[in-house]
């Protein structure tokens, strides 16, 4: 039998502290708590995040940030087209003492990555990383090596250029947990941005966790409890979006959708809307949660029709469509 009250006190005391780490962030970043904290609970439930906004959005600050914050290490890599996979898994060099080739490993070797640009790299490079994201392991030469924990990756795209890129392949982007898309800020946000960067003085983020208290809370948060009607609602989303004909609601769907969510889709949603509960204190996963991340786990994951591009209609808007019409339990 499951104790909701055992597992509410856990939850509340452990994560307690990710209040300060979002208080450590609001020193360097203002106006991007909905990103900060969809990171965290990618970060929380073992995933991976691809983020897409225009350049000067503080995304390599963010993640800067939340990597000084959580006292852990922290690698950026600038997407080229020149760009090999041995730049970011790393490389056999010879050594000539030694007469033996020995490892160097490359900025992977990190605990958050920030793969900038991820689109204007090729196919080989995107795949290394892609590799390593899944594998949590890099084979140099004849030896694997495996990833710290926690290993998390943060991809950056730029909507609004496209020409010299390589876009990654819907196998690839289902790879992330979370598709998450950045806005400007408001002008009152805008004045504080300006306000603090006009400052000469530095912005100093205090460590608040470390690497090994990631993995105590991620522990605490599998114990989130999740009833059976709300594993029930999530197959159902992602049922929705493969079949939208047996939900006679949504059965205008069907033309729209070529490929629905994967099964990805479903377990990411439930990581997450554990993660989503226990960033808000909760020993237990409610409605609300699932739909809270609903659209950043699916958006990625929804293949158009012809059709849909024609009438120029979104994922986002048939996810929106989704989320309304299927029952709530």
């Amino acid at each position: 039998m499951v104790l909701i009250e055992e597992i509410q006190a856990q939850v509340a005391e452990s994560s307690a502290a990710l209040k300060e780490v979002r208080c450590e962030l609001g020193k360097a970043v203002i106006g991007q708590d909905a990103i900060i904290k969809r990171l965290l609970i990618a970060i929380l439930a073992d995933g991976h995040v691809l983020i897409e906004g225009v350049p000067g959005l503080a995304k390599t600050l963010i993640v800067s940030s939340l990597a000084a914050s959580l006292e852990a290490s922290f690698a950026r890599i600038q997407f080229t087209p020149d760009l090999l996979p041995a730049d970011i898994t790393g490389t056999l060099i010879f050594n000539q003492k030694t007469a033996e080739f020995t490892p160097k490993k490359g900025p992977i070797f990190a605990n958050f990555i920030l793969a900038d640009e991820i689109n204007r790299a090729p196919s080989k490079v995107q795949s290394a990383l892609l590799e390593a994201m899944q594998e949590r392991q890099v084979t140099i030469g004849d030896s694997s090596e495996h990833l710290p924990e926690p290993f998390f990756v943060m991809a950056t795209q730029n909507p609004i250029e496209q020409e010299g890129t390589y876009p990654l392949p819907e196998a690839q982007v289902d790879r992330f947990m979370m598709k998450l898309l950045i806005r400007y800020p408001s002008l009152q946000e805008e004045r504080q941005i300006l306000e603090l960067m006009v400052d000469p003085q530095p912005i100093e983020i205090r460590p608040v966790l470390s690497p090994d208290k990631i993995k105590g809370m991620r522990q605490v948060m599998h114990t989130v409890f999740m009833e059976d009607k709300l594993v029930d609602y999530i197959l159902d989303l992602v049922q929705a979006t493969r079949h939208p004909e047996r939900y006679p609601r949504l059965s205008n769907l069907s033309l729209l959708i070529n490929y629905g969510a994967s099964p990805r889709a479903s377990i990411n949603l439930a990581r997450a809307a554990k993660a989503h509960a226990y960033l808000e204190g909760r020993g237990y996963v409610i409605p609300d949660d699932i739909k809270a991340i609903g659209r950043d786990v699916l958006r990625h994951r929804i293949v158009l029709s012809y059709e849909a591009e024609a009438e120029e209609i979104q994922s986002e808007e048939i996810i929106g469509r989704i989320l309304d019409q299927i029952e709530v339990p």
